[in-house]
């Protein structure tokens, strides 16, 4: 499995992942939302776009499936059975546990909904056993934070970080749709001033983004010691944030961050 990022969308951050199978010669995008951008940065590749999966219905994820059906006869786009009234030009609708086959590869679909009321996330089998499988989640998991609530509630988000991602092993790459890493850092060093792991990768993340480079991916187990999302049931938390277990701390979290200025 071999997987490309590709920035779209500046203002918003975005990224567009490829997920490769160089030996049947075909790939899938994720989130193309900008395909002008992304088939202009394949014009290397020669493997055949066979698929466009699709995280969530916002625009600037799915905006792009309407053009990329038009140039890509025969593209299979698939999202989410709970969005397919609101996924432009969708043609496979998946739910929760389901498989999508990528050549010789097979991606399980993890239903995590609170960002919007289907958002999925898509795990990659990786292939070769010295690497982690590959979480492609959207605006769910950001590294360092998650998404706002918009279509749901703190006990599903909690659900959908530390039930279903975090018990996916911890060597598994996170791969999400959004270049947010360093301010959500910054947020976490609010939330939990005392915690070395936010120090040392917003120290990090400051100095890849000055340098013009990703943040993206990251890993489960990374994200376990420094995400405040991920870390609703340490006590000290739950006190700084005045919650009294871990759903009320992730409702609070996500409202103090929401009017969070650094």
């Amino acid at each position: 499995m071999r997987i490309r990022q590709i920035p779209i969308i500046p203002r918003m951050a975005n990224y567009c992942h490829v997920v490769i199978d160089d030996a049947a010669g075909v790939m899938a995008l994720i989130d193309p939302a900008d395909p002008e951008a992304v088939l202009a940065a394949l014009e290397d590749e020669t493997a055949a776009i066979t698929h466009v999966l699709c995280t969530h219905h916002h625009w600037d994820h799915s905006g792009g499936n309407k053009a990329l059906a038009a140039r890509l006869p025969g593209v299979e786009i698939v999202g989410s059975a709970d969005e397919a009234e609101r996924i432009p030009c969708i043609t496979r609708a998946v739910r929760d546990g389901e498989t999508i086959a990528i050549g010789g590869l097979k991606a399980t679909i993890l239903a995590v909904p609170c960002h919007t009321k289907g958002h999925i996330a898509y795990r990659f089998a990786e292939p070769d056993p010295a690497l982690g499988d590959a979480l492609f989640c959207g605006d769910t998991l950001f590294v360092g934070g998650c998404g706002r609530f918009f279509e749901g509630d703190a006990a599903q988000m909690h659900h959908a970080l530390n039930t279903v991602f975090a018990t996916l092993p911890d060597d598994t790459r996170v791969y999400c749709g959004h270049e947010y890493t360093v301010s959500n850092l910054e947020f976490a060093a609010h939330a939990e001033p005392g915690n070395p792991a936010i120090t040392r990768k917003l120290e990090w993340a400051r100095a890849r983004r000055e340098a013009g480079a990703s943040t993206v991916p990251s890993t489960i187990g990374e994200e376990k010691t420094y995400n405040p999302f991920m870390r609703v049931a340490e006590p000290a938390l739950q006190k700084a944030m005045g919650g009294a277990d871990p759903v009320a701390t992730m409702a609070a979290l996500r409202e103090t961050k929401n009017s969070f200025k650094g």
